[in-house]
């Protein structure tokens, strides 16, 4: 989803709020301060000061022109709206340690921001994740899957490469005048942090018109950040939204979210591998949507991203991938369930085009399994679609759609079962032949999907799809 941009934000600084006990029982709906609880804010009460990251010191204001700051597991820090990591700044997150967003829509939205330049150094574990959740999450489970859009996301901004003009953009949701919501460059090795073992959950505000924020927003991420082990849950809109750049990322899970759970633009030319897609069986959209440039279309450089080893869980309404607006892309050794729709390619008459891609072999789909999907009709699996209007001619079509269905059996796809079902998701067989990767970023695989033959799922012990998924 493509969102407006219209917040005109200042920073924050910290206000400490004490509390004397806490209650033993909590209404579902009820929100509670625990006495750990630290509030961020937009502005200095005191000095009026914005645009700079504070925490607690002694008087509970930091000095002026500090760069390191620490988030530690002893306390709950709560985003009272958008809070900025700026230029030159390194927040570090301890292991175990809990993030709140405050509950509110369009300019009460909170989010954290990383802005070109700055960095967050998160690195949570298998047995200490870092939780950034909503305001009113006990984390008891009294918070259910069905609520989302109760706080933002998380936002990262970088200096990587875009495809569009002028090389430069404003991130969805954030004013234009509001320069720390910039972001694109020239450097594909930018780096904005190191993230690992992070659960996202319920977040997705609405900022306004039925726009929603993603649970992670790349803007222009370089390859020189590292995103491991991140877990969206029950987000109001996107998963995961990467906007050109060029971020490497493992073990990405996109659960129960409303809207697409992997979406790209800009030219992206990334890679992920091992990823978790697992939508619920009534909601959500696409599983991946995958759009190659926006002003201009056919920009460069091409997006051009390559996922490997992906389990994605569609619903009998939903289609599993889009490719569109010359849009690249590669998906190799993965399995898809439970869609109503396979892959579409759009195909235009005059152009550029996705199919064009296809055509030039910057779109592969290779060595891939397909389970209940488009009632296991060959010829529906990949599809060409007609987006705008723009129509080919009749011959031409017919001309694509044969190519695509021969493509199909000629490139290790196939249709089958693995033993997959939506409780259990490690296969019973491999599944055929995998594709061996020529990038050193990935890990040369046996087995198609997310998880290998008789394995312990990855995401065991620190989300909250665990829970889901069992039940």
């Amino acid at each position: 989803m493509k969102l407006q941009n219209f917040f005109q934000l200042a920073f924050f600084t910290v206000a400490i709020l004490f509390f004397t006990s806490c209650m033993d029982e909590i209404e579902d709906n009820e929100i509670t301060t625990p006495s750990n609880s630290i509030y961020l804010n937009h502005t200095d009460a005191a000095t009026g000061k914005v645009g700079f990251l504070v925490q607690p010191s002694s008087k509970g204001i930091a000095e002026d022109g500090q760069t390191s700051y620490t988030w530690t597991k002893d306390k709950i820090w709560v985003l009272d709206g958008f809070i900025f990591v700026n230029e030159g700044q390194t927040l570090t997150i301890e292991a175990g340690t809990i993030i709140k967003g405050k509950q509110g829509q369009g300019e009460n939205a909170s989010a954290l921001v990383v802005a070109r330049g700055g960095k967050i150094i998160a690195e949570g574990t298998a047995n200490e994740p870092i939780i950034f959740t909503a305001e009113k999450d006990n984390l008891n489970g009294n918070t259910t899957i069905d609520e989302n859009g109760l706080w933002g996301g998380i936002i990262i901004l970088g200096k990587a490469t875009l495809n569009s003009t002028p090389g430069e953009s404003a991130i969805e949701g954030i004013s234009t005048i509001e320069t720390r919501g910039l972001y694109g460059g020239t450097n594909d090795n930018d780096n904005s942090g190191v993230y690992r073992y992070i659960s996202i959950r319920h977040g997705g505000s609405n900022i306004g018109s039925g726009n929603e924020i993603n649970g992670v927003t790349f803007g222009g991420v370089g390859s020189g950040t590292t995103v491991e082990h991140i877990e969206v849950y029950a987000n109001q809109d996107d998963a995961f939204e990467w906007f050109g750049g060029t971020l490497n990322a493992k073990y990405l899970i996109a659960t129960a979210c409303g809207d697409d759970a992997f979406d790209y633009d800009e030219g992206f030319r990334g890679n992920v591998q091992f990823g978790l897609i697992y939508q619920r069986t009534d909601d959500g959209d696409r599983g991946g949507e995958h759009d190659g440039g926006t002003d201009p279309e056919d920009g460069t450089p091409y997006a051009l991203a390559q996922f490997y080893n992906i389990t994605s869980i569609g619903n009998s309404s939903n289609r599993a991938i889009t490719f569109r607006d010359n849009a690249g892309g590669q998906y190799h050794n993965s399995i898809f369930v439970n869609y109503a729709k396979g892959i579409d390619i759009e195909f235009l008459a005059s152009g550029e085009s996705s199919y064009k891609r296809f055509e030039a072999g910057d779109l592969k789909l290779m060595n891939n399994t397909f389970v209940n999907v488009a009632s296991n009709d060959i010829s529906k699996l990949f599809t060409i679609a007609t987006i705008e209007g723009k129509e080919p001619q009749t011959q031409e079509l017919e001309t694509a759609t044969t190519s695509l269905a021969t493509y199909f059996t000629q490139n290790g796809n196939n249709i089958g079962s693995l033993g997959i079902t939506r409780s259990n998701l490690i296969p019973t067989e491999n599944g055929g032949a995998t594709s061996s990767p020529s990038n050193s970023f990935f890990t040369n695989t046996s087995y198609r999907g997310a998880f290998a033959v008789g394995s312990t799922p990855w995401y065991v012990g620190w989300t909250a799809s665990e829970g889901f998924i069992q039940n």
